[in-house]
């Protein structure tokens, strides 16, 4: 193994390249860096029908969600999830994503989903659907951009579980059909946001995450 000195004056290592991550560690080694809160962003692979402003909004959620101190969660595909991604990485933020793959042969080949702007890919191996319940449970809160049926899905699975969700208001229907798909089902829940501003958005996940956390021991 080499040493630190030896490291350092390789010439064959990136003098920035100190880390496995390439951003960096998620925290900065004290015993409670498992706390920092994990946001999942769930949105349309397909954006054709998200407007002409999704994917901007999409890049400054994933900035806001790092800015603001939070690793960006996704399932790993493309679209309005993808370039959260990228402005979460822009950033320099911690991205994760959940495969419905089982490898990334699969992920590529079979269900035609990117690798990019991503640290690290978990491969569940249990298609969509099983996918869909172990990254809304990954997530300490969820936010719902423009999306189709997938993104109804992963908002039902959040909601029933109880989570903090944010659904992001724009130039799409995804948020006005869950809107009614709340107020249909009769039910109602403090834990349920809507918010344009993608900065406020945030904001309001991270306050309703530290109301319902374990405190620090």
């Amino acid at each position: 193994m080499q040493d630190d000195k030896d490291i350092s004056t390789n010439p064959n290592i990136n003098a920035q390249t100190t880390y496995l991550c390439y951003n960096g560690p998620i925290g900065n080694g004290d015993k409670h860096n498992h706390l920092k809160v994990k946001i999942g962003v769930s949105g349309a692979a397909e954006t054709g029908n998200c407007g002409l402003h999704a994917l901007d909004v999409a890049k400054e959620l994933g900035r806001q969600v790092v800015i603001q101190g939070g690793v960006l969660i996704t399932g790993a595909t493309s679209g309005f999830p993808l370039w959260t991604s990228m402005g979460a990485k822009e950033q320099n933020g911690v991205v994760i994503g959940l495969s419905p793959a089982m490898n990334s042969l699969e992920h590529v080949n079979t269900y035609k989903l990117p690798l990019e702007f991503t640290d690290l890919i978990i491969y569940t191996g249990f298609g969509f659907p099983g996918r869909d319940l172990l990254f809304t449970r990954s997530c300490d809160a969820m936010i719902f951009g423009c999306g189709r049926i997938g993104t109804i899905h992963e908002f039902t699975v959040a909601y029933e579980d109880g989570k903090p969700i944010g659904i992001l208001e724009g130039d799409w229907d995804s948020d006005q059909t869950i809107r009614e798909i709340l107020e249909r089902s009769g039910r109602s829940s403090d834990m349920v946001v809507f918010e344009k501003d993608p900065k406020i958005m945030v904001q309001k996940m991270l306050a309703l995450v530290n109301e319902n956390r374990v405190a620090k021991r």
